[in-house]
């Protein structure tokens, strides 16, 4: 071992210029490199020398921490440079020591040369894990943001639309009491009056699922609870969308719930809630398909499900529908309709009908086969509610509270002496 330690001293300079000469192109780089590769063979030899790789670990850890960080996700390594290095103290060995000598010297080098290639990878595939933190710990920031400024845009946005929007309605209820006295012209005009009624009701009803997506994401929802009775609440459900699906010739099955099983929710809501998830049953549903609606008690909840005939959905997709403005389909294919089969629509209710159910402490998700258009295996979403005998008490978001209750600014009072 003491003579090919005294060998490596003694070949170090041709080590150098060999190793210099494979990787520089240009005298910069060359005055540069040289004392680089100066100290790697020094320190190759004094782990021989000692019989512990620690030497050329340590340096190794110094040109890891020394790399820049990766551009355009391209992975950076210092392995083609480490295996120039062995190939170069190869041939220098192979060309100036007898070949027992050379083999003998090349077999002591490889245990050190493998040891620096794995602590080499694990340097490196620390310093890139901790580089793809750092990348999305700022992509989560950034998503953040943006995910803020879309829901600051959907509350002004919404909020500036009810404006002309008012305008719009009262003009047309002015037209409507001014209409001239002629029969002919006044049943014409009335019509045209009634399509205006309808989309603006309908815009109406957007902007207002657009200001609730608003307040849910800002947890500045607001709940009112009292009793209601299930199968009491399912009937009137079924009075609401019973001319659609008279039209779409669907059948609508609500099976009784329990008698008498009452909770505290807030009514509205959940109507709201329901209204929703049945519209997209009734979307999704192909003419002459059937949606049932049931409820259950179960510890300490109660159930409600709506089932259907339709067309199901894909299992991937069976997330991405409870998120804002998704749309499963061909946005350049889309066609509004809150009811005609596979209708198009602003992607609200599902998210709505979830925030709002989760702001009762409550959970919403869908069970599906698949998506198959000929098959239609069904869409099943299931609400689980708390079962409350009595209405919970409930704090009121922080600035709905100041809004009802404004306090004048405190006054800071100092005493002078």
């Amino acid at each position: 071992m003491s003579d090919l330690i005294a060998q490596l001293r003694n070949l170090h300079p041709k080590l150098v210029s060999r190793a210099v000469e494979q990787l520089a192109h240009g005298e910069l780089l060359r005055e540069s490199l040289e004392a680089e590769l100066g100290r790697f063979y020094e320190r190759l030899t004094d782990a021989v020398e000692s019989g512990s790789p620690e030497w050329l670990n340590s340096l190794i850890e110094a040109w890891v921490a020394a790399r820049p960080a990766s551009a355009n996700n391209e992975q950076q390594t210092f392995l083609p440079l480490l295996h120039t290095l062995r190939r170069c103290a190869w041939e220098i060995l192979s060309d100036h020591l007898p070949p027992a000598e050379a083999l003998r010297g090349i077999n002591v080098l490889e245990r050190f040369w493998a040891e620096a290639s794995l602590g080499l990878v694990r340097l490196e595939t620390e310093a890139r894990i901790r580089e793809i933190e750092t990348e999305l710990g700022l992509a989560r920031v950034e998503l953040e943001r943006l995910d803020k400024s879309k829901s600051d845009f959907i509350a002004l946005a919404a909020h500036e639309l009810k404006t002309p929007l008012t305008l719009i309605e009262g003009y047309t209820q002015l037209l409507a009491a001014e209409l001239p006295g002629d029969h002919a012209l006044r049943q014409r005009v009335q019509v045209l009056l009634g399509g205006l009624g309808n989309g603006t009701r309908r815009l109406r009803q957007i902007i207002d699922d657009m200001i609730d997506v608003s307040l849910i994401d800002n947890n500045l929802l607001a709940l009112h609870y009292s009793p209601v009775n299930l199968s009491e609440l399912m009937e009137h459900l079924r009075a609401e969308v019973e001319a659609t699906m008279r039209q779409r010739r669907l059948s609508l099955n609500v099976e009784a719930a329990e008698p008498g099983l009452t909770t505290c929710v807030d009514v509205n809501r959940l109507r709201q809630v329901l209204i929703h998830i049945l519209e997209n049953a009734i979307k999704f549903t192909p003419d002459g398909g059937s949606i049932t609606v049931h409820s259950r008690r179960l510890p300490g909840f109660v159930e409600i499900a709506v089932a259907d005939t339709g067309i199901g959905i894909a299992p991937e997709n069976q997330q991405r529908i409870f998120e804002k403005f998704a749309s499963l389909g061909d946005v350049s294919l889309h066609s509004s309709g809150k009811t005609k089969f596979k209708g198009g629509g602003p992607g609200l209710g599902l998210p709505i009908a979830r925030g709002i159910v989760v702001a009762h402490g409550g959970t919403l998700w869908v069970e599906s086969p698949g998506y198959d258009e000929v098959a239609c295996p069904g869409t099943t979403v299931h609400i689980m509610l708390p079962l409350l005998s009595e209405p919970p008490e409930v704090k009121e978001p922080e600035l709905l509270t100041w809004a009802k209750n404004p306090k004048p600014w405190r006054t800071l009072s100092f005493d002078i002496e």
